[in-house]
């Protein structure tokens, strides 16, 4: 059987209701990159159960979104901040929380973010204010120098082309991981797990990125997702 992905959903207000977080969103970018690499996603919506859904699991995607709340790291929220749904935050963290310990991971962009933040880490809250320009957003194709000797660099190689769509990026990273992409402003591009499960976290969107580099990543992810899936069911016998 195909191994099971999940993938957490955002809010919006509906242009109907006039009701605050009453859609459940996602881009299908992120449903038909999986389906193209070999995998099931489902879509998971805030709210949901964490405890029952995270152990049935085959690999987890947390994607794109809005910010994380500084006070999660000590600090007050920057002006141009836009906090994500709680809830939304709340179940994605619940989530990977009750994974199996095996279970791969992938962050993309607020996904990359939240999983640094959660793991001990924190955020540049507002780029521009670090680099002074805002070039991060709209979708522009970016370069990035892979770091070597990493588990990106096995998947991608020593660069990566990506579009970028973010305002803030990390800056201390968690516990048990390493930055493993930079651009060439030195803004944090992407972080991985140096222990335990596989994560990787990158900062631009692989999702609505065409070319090698994106259908790569996510043959690389549903391999790990594959490989942890075999070695689980060879340990349970």
């Amino acid at each position: 059987m195909k191994p099971i992905i999940g993938i957490s959903a955002a809010t919006m207000t509906s242009p109907r209701s006039g009701r605050e977080h009453s859609r459940i969103y996602l881009e299908r970018d992120y449903a038909d990159r999986v389906i193209e690499a070999g995998g099931v996603p489902i879509l998971i919506p805030p709210g949901a159960d964490f405890v029952s859904l995270g152990p049935i699991l085959d690999g987890l995607i947390i994607p794109g979104g809005n910010d994380i709340d500084a006070s999660n790291w000590g600090a007050e929220n920057h002006p141009e901040v836009t906090i994500e749904n709680p809830e939304r935050t709340k179940t994605e963290l619940g989530i990977f929380d009750h994974l199996r310990p095996e279970v791969p991971v992938l962050g993309i962009c607020y996904g990359c973010q939240l999983l640094n933040v959660h793991l001990g880490g924190s955020l540049i809250q507002h780029l521009p204010d670090v680099i002074g320009k805002d070039y991060h957003r709209g979708d522009p194709i970016q370069n990035y120098r892979i770091e070597p000797d990493t588990r990106l660099a096995g998947i991608l190689g020593d660069s990566a082309q990506g579009k970028s769509w973010h305002h803030q990026a990390v800056d201390k990273t968690g516990e048990n991981l390493r930055v493993s992409a930079w651009h060439e402003d030195g803004t944090v591009e992407a972080i991985e797990s140096t222990s335990g499960r596989w994560f990787v976290g990158v900062q631009w969107h692989p999702e609505r990125t065409e070319g090698e580099d994106a259908e790569k990543l996510f043959s690389a992810f549903i391999q790990a997702v594959l490989d942890a899936k075999a070695a689980r069911m060879v340990s349970s016998r």
